[in-house]
């Protein structure tokens, strides 16, 4: 059976016609990136420099809310640049959204990890990919506020701050609220209050957040 090959050849043409046409653009827009990038980097070099790259903690966390304020595309780029020179550790191919920030500079972000709108994030550490819907917020431990033997709440230079670790790969649902760690690939539920360490690649819901049975379902 004789098979006729000019139509391969001819589709092959086309797809690297396709192929040539897809290049251009695609260099264009990383070319355009990074240059918001670079762009964003200078914009925020000197706010960086007044918070002694995230040492000095009231200046950090000025800045980071002044920040968070700024509307849309310019707005991720100028504060992950932010972060990324003043954070312990931050990916530049990480994405933080309006009315977020970080109240610690001692936090660490992964690459791919994306906030959404409204967190306030304390001292943690992002795995890779990790994604983080609105209005969660992440704190510094479980134990932040002593009291007095009297009972009197003390002071906030009595807070006691402990590091909060969510794995890679976990998806955080609007509005939970974070106090302690999370293991790799887990979901977390809208609205979850995490007390305690909740295990690798489950889901967990509620409050206090607890995980489902596996078996459900």
């Amino acid at each position: 059976m004789a098979v006729n090959f000019a139509g391969f050849s001819d589709q092959g043409r086309d797809y690297d016609r396709g192929s040539d046409a897809v290049m251009p653009k695609t260099i264009l827009r990383n070319i355009a990136k990074n240059i918001a990038q670079a762009m964003a980097f200078l914009s925020v070099l000197p706010f960086a420099i007044l918070t002694g790259f995230g040492r000095l903690a009231w200046i950090f966390q000025t800045v980071g809310q002044f920040f968070s304020l700024m509307p849309g595309l310019p707005g991720e780029y100028l504060r992950v640049a932010y972060y990324v020179l003043t954070l312990r550790r931050c990916s530049i191919d990480s994405r933080v959204s309006i009315g977020s920030f970080f109240a610690h500079s001692s936090a660490t972000v992964g690459k791919d990890v994306y906030i959404g709108a409204y967190c306030v994030l304390g001292f943690c550490e992002i795995g890779e990919r990790t994604q983080i819907a609105s209005h969660v917020q992440i704190l510094s431990g479980k134990h932040q506020h002593s009291r007095e033997s009297d009972g009197r709440i003390m002071g906030a230079n009595k807070e006691e701050f402990s590091l909060v670790t969510i794995g890679a790969d976990c998806w955080i649902g609007a509005a939970a609220i974070i106090m302690a760690d999370i293991g790799h690939g887990t979901t977390i539920g809208a609205g979850a209050v995490v007390t305690r360490t909740i295990p690798a690649n489950v889901v967990a819901v509620g409050n206090p957040a607890r995980v489902l049975d596996r078996n459900s379902g």
